[in-house]
C-alpha cells in the first residue's frame, strides 16, 4: 500500500464519526412537526421518548425490554405516533433536531432520562413518567399507557377541535405491582 492510499484510508477512518448521526429507530421519527401532522390525520396521541440513546442505561433497557419488542411495535402502530427526542453524548444530531429537542424539553420539562410524555396533537400533555422500572416488560408498559389514554378519552375528529375537559392525571403511567420480597 502506498503512502497516498494509507493517508486516504486514515482520513476516512477519522472522518467516519462525523458522517454518522443519530437516527430514530424503525417505527419512530425524530421530526416532531411531521409527527403532529400525522397524529392529527390519524387521530392518535403522540408518545414522546426523551432519551439519551447512547449513554443512558435505563433508556437502553426501556428500548430493549419494551420499545424493541414486536408486542410494543404492533400496539404502537395502531395507537400512537412515536417521537424520539434524543440527547446523545457521542452521536451527532443535526442543528435542526438539536433545536427542536431542546424546545420540546423546555415545553415538557425533563428531570431525568428516560422521560415518556403522552400528548394530544394539540400539544396538551396527558401523562408523563420519568424513569423505567426494569423487568416490567412490554405488557405492563402498554397497560399503563392504555390506562392514561383511556382517562383522557378518545381524540375528537380533526375538524371538530380539541376538547379541553381532560381527566385528572394519575402520577405514574408505568406503575407495576411490587414483587413480594419472598419472590425476589
Amino acid at each position: 500500500m502506498n503512502m497516498k492510499s494509507l493517508l486516504t484510508a486514515a482520513l476516512l477512518v477519522c472522518a467516519l464519526p462525523v458522517w454518522v448521526r443519530a437516527e430514530a429507530p424503525k417505527g419512530w421519527t425524530d421530526n416532531y412537526a411531521q409527527a403532529v401532522e400525522t397524529a392529527k390525520a390519524e387521530k392518535k396521541y403522540l408518545l414522546l421518548d426523551f432519551t439519551g440513546s447512547d449513554w443512558c442505561g435505563y433508556c437502553k433497557l426501556l428500548d430493549k425490554e419494551v420499545f424493541s419488542t414486536p408486542q410494543f411495535a404492533n400496539w404502537a402502530k395502531k395507537n400512537v405516533i412515536l417521537v424520539q427526542v434524543d440527547f446523545p453524548h457521542q452521536t451527532p444530531l443535526t442543528a435542526e433536531v438539536k433545536k427542536q429537542n431542546s424546545g420540546l424539553a423546555a415545553k415538557y420539562p425533563v428531570e431525568g432520562y428516560p422521560t415518556i410524555v403522552i400528548i394530544k396533537p394539540s400539544g396538551k400533555e396527558i401523562a408523563k413518567e420519568v424513569g423505567y422500572n426494569p423487568g416490567s416488560g412490554a405488557a405492563a408498559f402498554i397497560k399503563g399507557l392504555e390506562a392514561q389514554m383511556k382517562k383522557a378519552g378518545p381524540l375528537p375528529a380533526a375538524s371538530s377541535g380539541e376538547s379541553t375537559n381532560g381527566s385528572p392525571q394519575e402520577p405514574s403511567i408505568f406503575k407495576t405491582t411490587p414483587i413480594p420480597s419472598t419472590l425476589k
